[in-house]
């Protein structure tokens, strides 16, 4: 068997050309060398596998053949020094005495100081000397991942270079280079999920490139990278939005439980359901298409979904999405926190127009107060009698009807100075009698509805108390769902406290349910669950009635030793 070699050190770049992402450090030190500008200290400070350790290799070669003209004795003049392993003051005054003798080949001798932060208080303060005034010959080049545990005198005396993390896309190119190279064909979104998966890291990314070709072969693809590397794919979010969108309960809920089933956790499946709500919220504007990490044939396939959603709709599942993913590690029971949360989201936004019950009631401003009124003719006189002849032909004759537009009601009647008249009170007594009645006649209303729009409503309920601020009566709501027994809604509370506080509001809860649902004779039914009680034993009459249980025989005892117990 040949000796395998990593990708990690078979592609680790040997000039900064090579190094991929850091173009503004690499930039700033290949003219420093060339302007002879460089500082005697340097820091580079950055995550984890982008390049710190080898840019120094690089920056150290660069020196000796540039300044010294050494080409194959440069590493002579190369020290590398782990400061994880060598971290004592000892081991700092032992490097304070080598660098004062100068190289015996070429001009510089650098001193490449690893995981530098790992040196002790002591160790730091030993080197400051030498850091501040190194001798002539002598170039420090410091690396570390946590710039904040250096010393701000070591900070002060080094020229600080901040690497930054690899961005997906230099990655996801970085490797199609090298699958070239090494003669390995792979679909791009394979190597998208490799670079979205090593966080930044080129390291990472190569050391995952390693394992997926030790997997997949000479062919990489999307689906098996995706099982190697134990990734949702996206379209398992694909699928769920799709059930989302059909308000489709069931189907979600038993697609969740397939996720797991495969070994995915929960917490893993709902952030990366919020990663999709965003991304959908992203295709929405063209302007914010580019955010997108992923290729142009899975754009289109966001795109196409991201459509039959609203941006407020999105907002509110990215919400929603979040608050589960935050809440996860605190809940108790972590399957139904995410079911609960997948339920709220399939149940977003049904149309319940068509079951509400709208009665269309005018204002009192459109209310045409008038009455016909029968006005005498001129000629005709209220005291004049009438013979015979005259009285048959006004009855021949039509009656003059007008229209009174001015007559107010009694909500409306101006008030007099010295108080309300008989007619005003009588006008009063006759309209609260009238509104009495009106107020009492009740609706009934008869509608069939299942047990999923029972569960549907009561969420939505919990919801909406919830963005009112009444939290407590929310998780209250939440912490069982109904059953139901023909029109009976029973709801059983774990303590006497949480079913105290669902009667209080036991009126406010049928009352959205009469018109969510638009059934009147829905009750609801409010228990407690039955938990064995534990006794306690305090006293010592207690302790010793518990003994004489246990064995009856300690009386005998208490009595020939005189205890007293």
């Amino acid at each position: 068997m040949n000796h395998f070699v990593v990708s990690a050190r078979k592609y680790r770049p040997s000039t900064f050309e090579e190094v991929v992402g850091q173009q503004a450090v690499t930039s700033t030190l290949s003219n420093a060398i060339k302007n002879n500008h460089l500082a005697q200290a340097l820091l580079f400070t950055g995550p984890r596998g982008v390049g710190k350790t080898s840019c120094a290799r690089i920056l150290a070669k660069m020196v000796n053949e540039i300044y010294s003209g050494e080409v194959d004795d440069y590493a002579f003049n190369i020290f590398e020094l782990d400061a994880a392993s060598n971290n004592s003051v000892d081991d700092i005054r032992s490097l304070n005495d080598q660098v004062r003798v100068p190289p015996q080949t070429g001009k510089y001798k650098v001193y490449i100081i690893d995981e530098v932060h790992m040196l002790s208080s002591a160790a730091f303060n030993a080197f400051l000397k030498t850091l501040e005034e190194p001798p002539k010959h002598a170039i420090f080049i410091l690396a570390t991942t946590e710039k904040h545990k250096i010393i701000p005198t070591i900070l002060s005396r080094c020229q600080v270079f901040d690497f930054k993390r690899i961005t997906v896309q230099d990655i996801k190119e970085h490797l199609i280079e090298i699958a070239k190279k090494e003669g390995i064909t792979a679909e791009e979104d394979a190597l998208q999920i490799i670079a979205q998966k090593s966080d930044g890291a080129m390291r990472d990314a190569l050391s995952t490139y390693d394992r997926v070709v030790s997997y997949c072969g000479t062919h990489l693809t999307r689906e098996a990278v995706a099982e190697n590397l134990n990734v949702l794919d996206f379209e398992t979010f694909i699928k769920t939005t799709d059930f989302i969108v059909n308000h489709d309960l069931p189907s979600v809920l038993v697609f969740f439980n397939n996720v797991l089933a495969k070994g995915y956790d929960g917490q893993h499946f709902i952030s990366g359901l919020a990663g999709h709500f965003r991304n959908l919220l992203i295709c929405k504007n063209p302007s914010t298409l580019s955010l997108l990490d992923v290729g142009d044939s899975t754009k289109q396939i966001y795109k196409a979904q991201s459509e039959k959603f609203s941006s407020q709709d999105l907002l509110t599942f990215i919400d929603e999405a979040n608050s589960c993913d935050f809440n996860y590690k605190m809940s108790q029971n972590k399957l139904l926190h995410v079911e609960l949360c997948l339920m709220k989201l399939a149940s977003h936004n049904v149309d319940l127009e068509k079951k509400k019950f709208k009665l269309n009631i005018a204002p009192p401003s459109s209310l045409n107060f008038s009455r016909e009124v029968e006005i005498p003719k001129e000629n005709s006189s209220a005291s004049a009698p009438q013979n015979h002849e005259q009285k048959a032909k006004t009855e021949q004759e039509p009656k003059q009807l007008v229209k009174e537009e001015n007559i107010q009601p009694f909500n409306e009647l101006p008030k007099r100075k010295g108080g309300l008249s008989l007619k005003t009170i009588k006008y009063k007594k006759e309209h609260s009698s009238k509104k009495n009645i009106n107020t009492d006649s009740r609706i009934e209303l008869s509608e069939k509805f299942t047990l999923e729009d029972l569960k549907s409503a009561w969420l939505k309920y919990a919801d909406i108390l919830n963005k009112k601020g009444e939290k407590i009566l929310s998780s209250t709501l939440l912490s069982d769902l109904p059953k139901l027994e023909e029109h009976v809604v029973i709801v059983t509370m774990p303590n006497e406290s949480m079913k105290v506080s669902l009667e209080q509001n036991k009126s406010k809860i049928l009352n959205y349910l009469h018109n969510t649902l638009q059934n009147t004779s829905i009750q609801l039914n409010i228990k407690v669950s039955k938990t064995e009680e534990k006794k306690y034993i305090h006293t010592k009459d207690e302790k010793y009635k518990h003994f004489l249980e246990i064995n009856p025989k300690i009386e005998r005892l208490k009595n020939v030793l005189d205890l007293d117990l």
